[in-house]
């Protein structure tokens, strides 16, 4: 099928699905809460679907929402690495609503499979390299170490990093993590991939000025136009994402929640248009 737009959407197909999961929170619960926050956010009357690259994510076919997958802690890894390689299996492009940062390292294992040389491009407050964390090693600050330690991305560069133990520094050393930190953010660059990458957003990337929605307060973040300002420059193929920590308790006026629907429309516009 043809869109108005001349996008052959069977092709173009991105999935949302929701991962309601925040067992492995180290401070406050309330993620699980995220997903319907964020597609409430998405539905909101107050504004509308098209990209600020002018794609209608409401054409047939190109913004599909599966749902979430509800899942006990004891399937953690099987629940989300079986639905992801689901989506995977029919060539479609996932954007996981988490739930806590946890979520990502069992997405990315299951992508390993069909992405052997994956990049990550990571937004985040925190490089979540621990190797365990109040005696939890899939806990939500550990989940670049499990990807690291077993070897499912060739090239991790974290972008925001503003609050960085000396542990999580030895731990970048160790597997070769490129770390952007906020101090060191200027005003305008750009970041070249070869190969595939895949976008994992923790919304505490942003200054809780803008993204107050989230259980990790990290004054001296980003703004909400300098992230999107780097996801709209990148000339690569974006075949993942995920936008997790967002916080509905702690979200006055859904502000965080729409800035996560904002994050989610333009992902998903760059992925269909680098496709």
């Amino acid at each position: 099928m043809i869109s108005s737009q001349g996008i052959e959407s069977k092709d173009q197909s991105v999935i949302l699905i929701g991962f309601p999961f925040d067992e492995y929170s180290s401070y406050l619960k309330g993620a699980a809460k995220a997903p319907q926050a964020i597609r409430d956010a998405l539905k909101s009357e107050s504004t509308n679907s098209f990209s600020e690259s002018g794609l209608d994510l409401s054409i047939p076919d190109v913004l599909k929402d599966f749902g979430d997958v509800v899942f006990s802690s004891d399937e953690y890894v099987s629940k989300i690495g079986t639905s992801i390689q689901g989506i995977l299996r029919n060539d479609q492009i996932p954007i996981a609503l988490g739930g806590d940062h946890s979520i990502t390292y069992p997405i990315v294992k299951a992508f390993h499979k069909k992405y052997p040389l994956l990049n990550i491009l990571h937004f985040d407050a925190h490089p979540d390299l621990y190797d365990e964390f109040q005696g939890n090693r899939f806990s939500h600050a550990c989940p670049f170490a499990r990807i690291m330690e077993d070897n499912l991305v060739s090239r991790l560069i974290q972008l925001g990093i503003r609050t960085c133990t000396q542990q999580q520094r030895d731990q970048a050393k160790k597997y070769g993590v490129e770390m952007i930190e906020m101090k060191d953010w200027t005003q305008k660059f750009s970041i070249d991939f070869e190969g595939p990458i895949y976008i994992s957003f923790d919304l505490d990337v942003l200054d809780p000025a803008y993204a107050p929605g989230v259980s990790h307060h990290e004054p001296g973040g980003a703004s909400i136009r300098q992230v999107l300002n780097v996801i709209q420059q990148l000339n690569c193929k974006i075949v993942g994402a995920d936008v997790v920590e967002l916080n509905p308790e702690r979200d006055p006026f859904g502000i965080t929640a729409m800035t996560a629907a904002k994050i989610v429309k333009e992902i998903a516009a760059k992925m269909i248009q680098n496709r």
